[in-house]
């Protein structure tokens, strides 16, 4: 007897596995097929030993599905073997297309189960010792993706460099010079910048720096996508979280 179709939008958080929800656990233990994205920790995976796994996500610049695709084949796998996750990075209605995949999965009456996950946005900056809210610095933070579908600047950020708030551009490293020139003409040149690399995992590198030498400091080091860049007041926070660190190592010792 073939097993009643059902999807799972699952968000896989930041990268650390640990960051999972208990919830996408037990999702992605049920599953009977796991259609996954690049940003994805593939230890994840592991959870469910038995289940097909669909890579659909997108490595060196090539998607290996178009978004139409996978909303077809995520709905002809559940039908073919029931219980399918579709794994995000992050939280799937950040940035995810989570609710398209939803919309196109309740046209064939497919039930759906949103699992959400802990979002990049926040959790990769408080992972440098960066607040996107601080009182004094910070009363609210805009989170904006760096590109359009058709690969342009995102206008939103020049309307988002006219505020006060803490500014958190996803998937915006190949934009990041763009980006400065934007502040930089809204007359912010000496604004506080971070850049955050594989944020949550072992590799993870912060560099911090300015509006006018934040492109210069990033290329210097080299440091490879993906990447959450945070802009405001709220990054000079970071330097007193490593102060911390320092005292606390030294007390140790």
């Amino acid at each position: 007897m073939n097993k009643q179709p059902k999807i799972a939008l699952v968000g896989a958080g930041p990268g650390d596995p640990d960051l999972l929800t208990i919830k996408g656990q037990k999702a992605i233990q049920q599953a009977d097929v796991i259609l996954y994205d690049a940003l994805v920790n593939e230890i994840i995976l592991d959870l469910a030993p038995a289940a097909k796994k669909i890579f659909v996500g997108k490595r060196r610049g090539v998607k290996a599905f178009s978004q139409d695709q996978i909303n077809r084949l995520m709905v002809q796998q559940a039908i073919e073997n029931g219980n399918v996750v579709r794994l995000k990075g992050g939280d799937s209605f950040v940035f995810g297309r989570g609710y398209e995949e939803l919309e196109f999965a309740h046209l064939f009456g497919i039930p759906v189960e949103v699992v959400p996950g802990i979002s990049s946005s926040i959790s990769v900056p408080a992972l440098a010792g960066i607040p996107v809210t601080h009182r004094g610095a910070s009363n609210g933070f805009y989170v904006l993706t760096a590109v359009l579908s058709d690969g342009s600047l995102n206008p939103e950020i020049k309307q988002a460099a006219q505020t006060n708030a803490t500014i958190v551009i996803l998937m915006g490293l190949n934009k990041l010079a763009e980006i400065a020139t934007i502040f930089s003409d809204s007359g912010k040149k000496t604004e506080s910048v971070a850049v955050i690399s594989n944020g949550s995992l072992p590799n993870q590198r912060t560099v911090i720096g300015n509006i006018g030498n934040i492109v210069y400091r990033t290329e210097t080091e080299g440091i490879p996508a993906p990447a959450v860049i945070v802009i405001g007041e709220v990054v000079k926070q970071s330097e007193v979280v490593s102060s911390f660190k320092v005292q606390r190592f030294i007390s140790q010792n």
